[in-house]
């Protein structure tokens, strides 16, 4: 089964990546198209796989076409493409906002739709991606969806609603967490402590945290407990954050992502 991917940015990239690593699919099954001739000689040289010019053409060729470009660029991509897409095509939309309604309107016709919101974590396989598919697609396909999907992370199977908050939970929160392993490397720095340092440290206690969440099963708050001693220094850090309304600071942020998302 051929795969193509039209947009060859860092996210088509890592989900390339991941499908060759896992041996889901060869080089030679994988075909893909960019705007630039910079990218597509990048992406060449980089995974090896078939480079075209043309959109159409990808299209054309695949049986399973992923569309990795930014919401803003989509609608005048499927204007390219819809006529050379196939009756029987698996079409896969990576694009933050854009329904699968949208997308049926989008295509003119009934055709398979699976909407997914993967994030950056990607990059080092650690992807965490909602999916949702329209009427279309049967269980098989929702299946290899899913298995395309795991190949640079973890994938769940939501119900289309819930996929504007999906893109802020997980999509969008990097961005958040990265802003957070600054501010603590900062404050390191502050204290006394080397950049590399102090960056590392707050990398690391950022993901040993959210590997403990994930490995014992336990609610944060308990975890957060677990940290406090009475009296100590964890708590009154807790304190001044409490004082400066973070936890409401962090869910202004994501609802505001998802109002941002619902409107694209």
């Amino acid at each position: 089964m051929k795969i193509g991917f039209i947009g060859l940015g860092n996210m088509a990239r890592a989900i390339i990546g991941g499908m060759l690593e896992q041996g889901i699919v060869s080089v030679e099954e994988i075909c893909g198209s960019a705007k630039t001739q910079a990218t597509r000689d990048a992406v060449r040289e980089q995974l090896g796989i078939d480079v075209k010019a043309s959109n159409a053409a990808v299209a054309e060729e695949a049986q399973t076409l992923i569309l990795a470009v930014k919401p803003q660029f989509l609608a005048d991509v499927i204007g390219e493409i819809r006529d050379a897409v196939q009756p029987d095509t698996l079409i896969i939309s990576i694009a933050a906002g854009k329904t699968l309604a949208w997308l049926e309107q989008a295509f003119g016709r009934r055709v398979k739709l699976v909407r997914c919101m993967p994030n950056t974590p990607a990059l080092v396989g650690e992807a965490c991606t909602g999916v949702c598919v329209n009427g279309a697609v049967s269980e098989e396909e929702t299946k290899y969806s899913l298995k395309l999907m795991e190949s640079f992370g973890k994938a769940s199977l939501v119900e289309e609603r819930l996929m504007d908050a999906v893109g802020a939970v997980s999509g969008s929160s990097p961005a958040y967490v990265f802003l957070f392993i600054e501010a603590m490397a900062d404050a390191g720095v502050a204290a006394g402590m080397p950049r590399a340092q102090a960056y590392e440290f707050a990398a690391q206690a950022v993901y040993g945290s959210a590997k403990l969440v994930l490995e014992t099963g336990k609610h944060p708050g308990e975890l957060k407990d677990m940290v406090c001693s009475p009296g100590g220094t964890t708590i009154e850090g807790l304190r001044v954050l409490e004082e400066s309304a973070f936890r409401g600071a962090v869910m202004n942020a994501l609802l505001a992502t998802v109002e941002k998302s619902r409107n694209l």
